[in-house]
Parts: C-alpha cells; structure tokens; sequence
C-alpha cells in the first residue's frame, strides 16, 4: 500500500476508535491514550494526526457523520422518491447498534455545543447538512411527481425535528414509543404535506 493510502487507513482506524470510544465512557472522561490503545497505534502517532482531543472529537464527529446512510443512495434512481425519503428517516433514528453508537455521539456534541462555540458550530453545520440531506430528497419526489409540491424548507425542518424528538424516547428506552410507533408518527405528520399514503413505505 502506498504511504498515502497507508495514512488514510490509519487516520479513519483511529477516527472509527475515537467514535466508539466517545460513544462509550462520553467525551470529558476519554484520553488521547485511550483511543491509542483502541485503535492499535502509538500516542505519538495518534497526535501526529490529531493534536488534541477537540480536534479529535470534532474529526470523529464529521467521521461519524460521514459514514451515516452511505449505502441509501444505491438504488436512489430506481426506487420511489417516498423509499428514498424512509430510509433516510430510518437511518436518522437509532435503529441498530451502529447508529444507537452515532446517537450517543450526537448527544455528546448537544452537552459541548451548549459551552464551547466551536461545537456549536459543529452542531450547526451538521444539522445543516442533515436539513440538505432531506430537502434533496422531497424535491427529488415532487421534481418526479411523486410527491406534491410544499415548503421543502419547513417540511425538511418539521422531519428533523420530529426525528431528534422520537431518537432522544428511543434512546431512553421509553415504554411509550418503539421504532414502529415513531416511524409512523414521523411520516403521517408529513404524509399530507407530500401528498402520500401516510403508512411507513417498507424499506
């Protein structure tokens, strides 16, 4: 392997490290030891790509992020705009053990971004590419007929929101809701809006 592909494949083993260091004992109580020590690679090494743990934590959280739904776009061309539209939902929910991880990872940047701006920052720029990531989506479907024509903008905005609202119950474990129950509630409180079934498409 060539030494650029070599320090590529180093750089992303210790972010996927630090995602699920962080995930796991929360930022304040990691060290850049143990993402080291995790990841199989020296401390020097580990400060040779990351100088300290803020950069670390916001590398790993565009990381993270980065990885979320890489596989959705797939089949985007050859699927109705409303399967496209619920997978992307389905994977904004902590739905499996990979998710559930960038959820404790999402949770972890709300607690910084409310003292430190440049997490904040972080948060902000995230959600933005979220709010894009939806609003791609619904114009595709209208752009094909598929859905009616609204406020993307808004529409986009009320999906993110619902999502943050029913993942923050599913990751308490709340008896009142399970997955079925806020996959439904997401996709009826649009469904009007774009003009489809109000049942969760199967994905």
């Amino acid at each position: 392997m060539a030494k650029a592909g070599r320090t590529l494949e180093t750089r992303e083993r210790i972010l996927a490290a630090a995602c699920e260091v962080i995930a796991e004992v929360g930022f304040e109580k990691i060290r850049m030891r143990m993402v080291a020590e995790h990841a199989g690679v020296s401390t020097a090494l580990l400060h040779y790509h990351f100088e300290n743990r803020d950069r670390l934590f916001a590398e790993a959280m565009t990381y993270s992020f980065g990885q979320t739904g890489t596989d959705l776009e797939r089949d985007a061309d050859t699927v109705p705009a409303s399967v496209v539209l619920a997978r992307i939902l389905h994977n904004m929910l902590p739905t499996d053990p990979e998710l559930r991880q960038d959820w404790r990872l999402w949770q972890e940047l709300w607690v910084r971004a409310l003292r430190d701006e440049t997490a904040q920052q972080l948060a902000v720029d995230l959600y933005d590419q979220l709010h894009t990531w939806l609003a791609q989506a619904i114009r595709r479907g209208i752009a094909a007929g598929e859905f009616r024509d609204c406020d993307v903008d808004a529409t986009s905005s009320l999906l993110l929101a619902l999502s943050d609202g029913f993942g923050i119950r599913l990751m308490l474990g709340d008896p009142r809701i399970d997955l079925a129950a806020a996959q439904t509630a997401i996709w009826r409180a649009v469904a009007g809006t774009l003009g489809v079934p109000d049942t969760f498409p199967e994905i």
